[in-house]
């Protein structure tokens, strides 16, 4: 067998996701059949997601190793590459829509949704997006009932409006882009501001409280400054709904 080799970048899998050759081997949970089928009925509708397989000996989940860069460690996206990550988002949602799941599925995620329109990944983000000779999502296991608007919320805020720093109207052009690609209809870009702003405060008080009841990783996270970027993200994306709202309606007049 090759030579195992721990991967690093992610914030929960404390040491437990490794590369064997071209699979990816991580821990077995409770919630991981639902999420392996989930993930192969998505490949069967043609979307490009990792492909399942199975377990190895030590019991642990087996997927295919994507290769390439996250884009969290890559340039920054441009407003067509951002537009190309909408279009995956939309595909994700719209293959998901027609998803029926086992009647025993049982799913993790550490943030309730406000619904339970369609099975959603529920972290788009640069963290996992790899952007090789393949633009591949990875890191499935927090996928569970949520809406359209949750999870588009929080992989558009993610995208285009993690770098608080960045001038207002030059991000409300890459959301735009980026929700553009999503080609989200006039309700969606109506909804979409403030959603923003709960999404990124949802986050904030899962590191916020688990930090504060000793709950990991997200207790740690919030320490090594998660949960000062996530209050940042918050005050953000509230601060310029308006500017999101104009922005985003423009596109579609």
């Amino acid at each position: 067998m090759d030579e195992e080799q721990v991967l690093t970048g992610g914030n929960a899998t404390d040491g437990g996701v490794v590369r064997v050759g071209a699979t990816v081997r991580k821990p077995w949970t409770s919630s991981t059949p639902s999420v392996v089928d989930f993930m192969t009925a998505l490949r069967g509708a043609g979307v490009d997601v990792p492909e399942v397989l199975g377990r190895d000996e030590q019991g642990r989940q087996v997927t295919e190793f994507v290769p390439g860069p996250l884009a969290l460690d890559a340039e920054p996206l441009t407003r067509a590459e951002l537009r190309r990550v909408g279009a995956m988002v939309r595909r994700i949602h719209d293959a998901s829509e027609t998803y029926i799941p086992a009647g025993d599925a049982w799913w993790t995620t550490a943030i309730p949704a406000p619904g339970a329109e369609l099975i959603c990944h529920n972290d788009l983000a640069p963290w996992n997006l790899i952007i090789g000779d393949r633009w591949v999502f990875i890191d499935w296991d927090a996928a569970a009932p949520s809406t359209r608007l949750w999870d588009l919320a929080y992989a558009a805020g993610a995208f285009t409006l993690s770098d608080t720093g960045q001038p207002p109207r030059e991000a409300a052009q890459n959301l735009a882009a980026f929700i553009d690609g999503y080609d989200a209809d006039e309700s969606l870009r109506q909804q979409l501001p403030a959603a923003l702003g709960r999404r990124a405060e949802a986050m904030h008080h899962l590191l916020e409280s688990a930090h504060r009841d000793g709950r990991e990783p997200w207790g740690s996270m919030y320490a090594d400054g998660h949960g000062e970027h996530w209050r940042a993200a918050t005050d953000y994306a509230t601060r310029h709904h308006d500017l999101w709202a104009e922005t985003l309606l423009a596109s579609v007049r």
